[in-house]
């Protein structure tokens, strides 16, 4: 497995790194817990070290299952998790519906982590999304006040603005900023990745493979149990997917000519456009995982990236969230 630099951090990870908070749900019924614990190991040997998790996966029940796998070689993986949602507005099982960033959450959320995680330091602690009601230099204060007392190693920010970042940065180091990024999701090329370029701060890309549809894992006629995040989303929609469909027939022709998959090509194209990004694909199968780290080897040429950006402009049938959750991106 290849490395890479989060930014000027000193956070070195796997290229590609694992998202595990499909492995609890939100996509479908949830994973086998030993056979999930198995998956992660298996990465492990595979060469990731990179693995994503926060509280609100479950919420709970997913940091147990990554510090569970994990904890036998603790010391080989960089753990990354996440706070800044009120849990308590979660109602009958649901994403939470309001935001908690106050100092005093943060440090209690960061307690009960590690706990799950049963490890003794957080690698990368994000703030899940941009609390309003909390100014950013607060959190990052608060954040680096972790980082002194040994419980964080680098701070992280999720969907933020660009002059979010800025101001955090200024406070604490950002080490890195998550959001969604892929071939579907361009937003970061925007105004993002001039700023991270700028402070020498790493980007972690979640959703790479556009929840499965980049993997051409989604058809017009797939259907979403009510239990599937995917159910709720604009750009699931059928009418939306009929039209999108086009991207990944795009992408197919590239991947048989480099004699790979459709998912091999759009995760070798993230990793072309800038030498500090690491997506983070997520499974719940071993043969989606060694598929999508066989994307390291995957070579795409100037010509190929020229065709890539031409079929996939960025324009894309349907929001990638509802109205609420895009309410909370790029804050």
């Amino acid at each position: 497995m290849k490395k890479r630099m989060l930014g000027r951090s000193g956070l070195e990870v796997s290229a590609i790194g694992l998202g595990c908070m499909g492995m609890s749900g939100v996509y479908g019924q949830a994973g086998e817990r030993t056979a999930m614990v198995s998956l992660i190991r298996d990465a492990v040997d595979e060469g990731v070290t990179l693995f994503d998790t926060a509280e609100v996966y479950g919420p709970f029940i997913n940091e147990e299952l990554v510090g569970e796998a994990l904890a036998r070689v603790r010391d080989k993986v960089v753990i990354s998790t996440k706070f800044g949602y009120a849990l308590e507005t979660a109602v009958g099982g649901a994403w939470p519906t309001q935001l908690n960033s106050r100092p005093d959450n943060i440090k209690a959320v960061a307690d009960a982590s590690l706990k799950r995680l049963r490890t003794d330091r957080i690698d990368l602690f994000f703030q899940h999304r941009v609390d309003p009601a909390v100014p950013i230099e607060e959190v990052a204060s608060a954040v680096g006040e972790l980082v002194k007392a040994g419980k964080v190693l680098h701070f992280g920010l999720s969907e933020a603005s660009a002059d979010t970042i800025r101001r955090a940065h200024a406070i604490h180091p950002v080490a890195a900023v998550q959001s969604e990024y892929s071939l579907w999701s361009r937003e970061p090329e925007e105004e993002i990745f001039g700023v991270l370029e700028e402070l020498g701060i790493g980007f972690i890309s979640y959703s790479p493979l556009g929840r499965g549809f980049l993997a051409g894992a989604v058809n017009a006629e797939t259907n979403f149990g009510a239990d599937d995040f995917r159910s709720y989303l604009p750009r699931f929609a059928s009418a939306a997917r009929r039209q999108n469909l086009a991207l990944v027939e795009a992408l197919a022709r590239i991947a048989r000519r480099k004699d790979a998959t459709v998912a091999q090509v759009a995760l070798a194209w993230l990793l072309a456009k800038r030498p500090w990004i690491v997506p983070i694909p997520g499974t719940r199968k071993h043969s989606r995982m060694i598929e999508n780290i066989g994307a390291v080897n995957v070579t795409l040429t100037a010509n190929d990236l020229e065709s890539i950006d031409r079929d996939h402009p960025g324009r894309v049938i349907g929001a990638r969230y509802g109205d609420s959750d895009m309410a909370m991106v790029n804050g």
